[in-house]
């Protein structure tokens, strides 16, 4: 019988939408390829994917508010 650890789950790769084996077999997870994990990479480092950092309103001063 199979222990919870040793246990794979099938989820969904988030770049492509496919199936992708989550345990420690699979070393690109969440990912189901390096090709998909690549691709995730290669579109924060172009920054097609961004956190959102929202700006201060104008009225505000910028900065950190000690220093002023």
């Amino acid at each position: 019988m199979a222990t919870r650890a040793e246990k794979a789950r099938i989820v969904r790769c988030p770049a492509c939408g496919g199936d992708s084996v989550y345990a420690p077999s699979n070393p690109y997870r969440p990912f189901c390829s390096g090709r998909c994990k690549g691709i995730d990479f290669g579109a924060w480092a172009s920054e097609t994917f961004r956190v959102p950092d929202p700006a201060p309103p104008d009225d505000l001063p910028f900065g950190d508010p000690k220093e002023q």
